[in-house]
């Protein structure tokens, strides 16, 4: 931190001080006396519903707590329908909606009342899925919840419903990383191509979305080439998983991960590819066949 605080070194040739001033800069919120920390937020979308978004976002959590042992809340913010507590195997008599229907109480302190514990570095801020009241949200109901939770978790995986409402909207925009997940049909590129323009637009200095197909390879069930849904995107996938009923649905049905139910198995390490992709780790490496041919070929396999 010399370079904020003093004369810099001498004799450095000017690349290397700037290089040197970027890293101060990028590293301040983290290391500056009296500075609060701020946390990541990755937002989990589907472009149509029921593509598994929400299944993508907790195995996501999971692989940061787990994996790349991090602190991390997975937050649902579907409240009334919101999977995440079954998934997990939790019931918490509180969650979510305290914080978002009392937005003045809510800093560090209540959210972390709020939370359960789901791992050593995994904590879950649950969804009631009641429907008992209305979720009539502001543009800007969410925002204090976000806030708090940034000042004191290093990344926070919001597992946002699909739909187009102010709030939805704000908060994709707020995100630092979006992951859009979509299934191979027409309905799901069309959704997907609206998703990118106007997260585009919406986030001009901001990271491209990262895609995650989905259900990939379902039998008799008619789809769009991978390499033909992300040509008029012109992106490469982050991910595709392959259809495995056996695999999702078992570990749907018994409160568990991927990673849990099979630690070997071929999705749970594309969800810890995802996550290294998510978080910097890695990057998508394109082949000569545009970075899907091994993908592709495993899709194959029995």
């Amino acid at each position: 931190m010399r370079l904020l605080s003093g004369d810099p070194p001498r004799g450095l040739p000017a690349r290397v001080l700037v290089a040197l001033v970027a890293l101060a800069l990028a590293t301040a919120p983290f290391v500056f006396p009296g500075a609060k920390p701020l946390g990541r937020l990755v937002a989990v979308v589907g472009a149509k519903g029921g593509v598994g978004a929400s299944t993508v976002a907790h195995n996501l959590a999971w692989h940061f707590a787990a994996d790349l042992v991090m602190d991390t809340i997975i937050a649902d913010l579907d409240l009334g329908f919101g999977t995440a507590g079954l998934d997990f195997n939790q019931d918490p008599p509180q969650g979510i909606a305290e914080a978002v229907f009392a937005p003045d109480r809510v800093d560090a302190t209540f959210v972390d009342r709020l939370l359960s514990k789901c791992g050593d570095n995994l904590h879950l801020l649950a969804a009631p899925a009641m429907l008992d009241k209305l979720y009539d949200f502001s543009e800007t109901a969410f925002d204090s919840l976000l806030d708090a939770m940034r000042a004191s978790t290093p990344w926070i995986i919001l597992d946002v419903p699909h739909g187009w409402t102010a709030w939805t909207r704000r908060t994709l925009v707020a995100a630092d990383e979006v992951v859009v997940v979509a299934q191979p049909d027409l309905a799901n590129l069309r959704n997907t191509k609206n998703l990118f323009d106007s997260l585009k637009k919406l986030r001009p200095n901001d990271k491209t979305p990262h895609l995650v197909l989905n259900q990939v390879g379902m039998p008799k069930r008619p789809e769009i080439l991978p390499s033909d849904f992300c040509g008029p995107l012109e992106i490469q996938p982050t991910a595709i998983i392959p259809f495995d009923t056996v695999l999702f649905g078992g570990a749907a049905n018994s409160g568990r991960m991927i990673a849990e139910m099979d630690a070997k198995s071929p999705v749970a390490e594309i969800m810890s590819q995802i996550a290294h992709v998510v978080t910097g780790r890695a990057t998508i490496k394109k082949s000569k066949k545009g970075g899907l041919g091994g993908i592709l070929a495993m899709l194959g396999k029995k």
